[in-house]
């Protein structure tokens, strides 16, 4: 087998792994949704550990368990599925709480129709919650898809301790490539990676699309039909609209009102106790993963020493210090991130022209790994931007880089939020002759909440990633690309320097802080979402 023959296959073979790991988010979203939904306990829990995962570093905040995939488990597989792990995490925090986030902004009017027809989980699932969730998991999957590849380089090659880890794919293969100085191959492997990327992206696209016709409700776009032959229509035919669904299981159910009659207080006394046994569930289920989660942490605290203890603490106020850097840097990226995205999304929901050629180049270049591209584009800018900023320089690079990562999340969010508002919102607009920034102010905003809040909440948490490789970054192009002040950085180096103890801990107390931020900020905005912002129930009052 002939090297270009290699990069083809290495290519496929990531593309496959990313894939594959996108289904498995997928299914155990539909899972973890329901159950926090139905528990409390669980949800605030859930929706802690999502924000904490998405947010810390991978290779920073999961060594011991890079450790156990690679020391206990051992071989190519133990290094496949580390490589698989943390892919995973690239991709899956965005699907779960896109997931979450539909499933808990169904309308009230197609819950009280699931209960009054006395549907089980299955078909509960089957027939609202998994067809409510397609446009949210829609709005998510071509950031997923892009994030993996963004992440590709530092899943397939890794290092734990001073021993190098690899997988089969392109990731690697670049790396090995760049390594021996082959730019001829790095060019033609990322030639092959483009023409990969754009065709799966058009193929999502495609998706996204239908998906958004087909399961939002009463959405504008309309859903493509194909001549079929009629024997493969029953193929085809189940879960159109989630309101749909409902209006044709109702009539079927309900059309005979004499024979089928609805006990009400039955029904409650049904509801109520059906909704116990899952509280009683999520509990479960929640206290298990917090108790695995305290027995952790009480074991590493009774290995510690008092004199490792006075360190860590000495140093604590160093950490917190830079990562308020870090948050402020954050901010920034968020800010311009939906103000791009916003203003964007809307021209582009609007101008199918334009949007059919600015999809495609934005999400084949947010599928390309940053260390591959962002030299290219540091090396063109350099010079013009240290001109004109001088010391900024740097900080301009690094929020561009954490930019780049992340903007996507929220731009796809809001452009699906746009594509999914039902027709008769346009038909308001229109009839009211409403301005340019009287449709964003009463129309399109609110309309939009659910898609925003998880798209910038995603936006947030992935942007650390970015700052991780834009903050120390030596010898780039013959620059050293280094912030004075950022966590990231202290990260990178104490992991460099293999202090690996203090690099934990900093990931540690990051960790808390994120959760605090998950509970002020993302729980309390998804409950706002769902009292005041759900589009569709708009549909029902009318």
């Amino acid at each position: 087998m002939n090297i270009y023959e290699l990069i083809i296959l290495a290519t496929l073979a990531s593309t496959g792994r990313v894939f594959g790991l996108i289904l498995l988010s997928i299914v155990t979203g539909w899972i973890f949704g329901y159950i926090s939904i139905k528990s409390k306990l669980f949800e605030s829990i859930y929706i802690g550990l999502n924000e904490i995962l998405e947010s810390v570093p991978v290779i920073s905040f999961f060594p011991v368990v890079l450790v156990f995939f690679i020391y206990h488990i051992g071989g190519y597989i133990g290094a496949e599925l580390s490589a698989d792990f943390l892919i995973f995490t690239a991709v899956v925090w965005n699907i779960w709480m896109g997931i979450y986030q539909a499933f808990k902004t169904v309308p009230l009017p197609m819950l009280e129709a699931i209960e009054n027809l006395r549907m089980g989980l299955i078909d509960k699932l089957r027939n609202l919650y998994i067809p409510f969730s397609i446009p949210r998991i829609a709005a998510n999957l071509i950031p997923s898809f892009t994030d993996g590849f963004f992440y590709i380089t530092v899943s397939e090659v890794f290092i734990v301790g001073t021993t190098s880890f690899h997988v089969f794919g392109i990731g690697s293969l670049i790396v090995n490539l760049i390594n021996s100085n082959s730019l001829k191959l790095v060019y033609f492997s990322l030639i092959i990676l483009g023409i990969v990327v754009a065709i799966t992206i058009f193929g999502l696209r495609e998706f996204v699309k239908h998906a958004v016709a087909k399961y939002s409700l009463e959405s504008e776009i309309p859903i493509p039909r194909y001549n079929r032959p009629k024997y493969l229509a029953k193929f085809y035919s189940p879960l159109t609209t989630p309101a749909r669904r409902i209006g044709n299981i109702t009539t079927r159910y309900l059309s005979s009102p004499m024979r089928r009659t609805i006990r009400l207080k039955k029904l409650e006394e049904e509801k109520e106790s059906g909704n116990l046994i899952y509280r009683i569930l999520g509990a479960i289920v929640g206290l298990a993963i917090l108790s695995l989660l305290i027995y952790g942490v009480f074991s590493i605290l009774i290995s510690t020493t008092y004199k490792l203890w006075i360190y860590l603490l000495n140093n604590s106020l160093y950490i917190l210090i830079n990562l308020a850097y870090d948050y402020i840097r954050v901010s920034l990226i968020a800010v311009i991130s939906f103000l791009i995205s916003l203003f964007a999304a809307y021209y582009l929901a609007l101008h199918k022209k334009a949007e059919a050629i600015a999809i495609q180049v934005i999400q084949v270049v947010a599928a390309y790994p940053s260390p591959v591209y962002f030299p290219i584009i540091y090396a063109a800018t350099y010079a013009i931007i240290v001109r004109f900023l001088n010391y900024l320089s740097v900080e301009f690079f690094v929020l561009l880089l954490g930019f780049l990562s992340t903007f996507y999340y929220l731009f796809y969010a809001l452009w699906l939020g746009i594509k999914a508002i039902p027709q008769e919102y346009w038909e308001v607009m229109d009839n009211f002759n409403l301005s340019y920034w009287q449709k964003m102010r009463y129309i399109i905003l609110p309309s939009t909440f659910p898609y925003m809040i998880s798209g910038l909440t995603s936006t947030i948490n992935s942007a650390w990633g970015g700052l991780m490789i834009g903050e120390y970054w030596l010898n780039l192009n013959g620059h050293n690309l280094e912030v004075r002040h950022g966590l990231m950085k202290l990260i990178d180096i104490w992991t460099y320097e293999g202090n690996i103890t203090l690099a934990a801990w900093a990931s540690f107390l990051f960790g808390i802080v994120v959760i605090i931020f998950a509970i002020l900020f993302t729980k309390r905005m998804m409950d706002l979402a769902k009292e005041k912002y759900v589009m569709e129930e708009g549909i029902f009052a009318a």
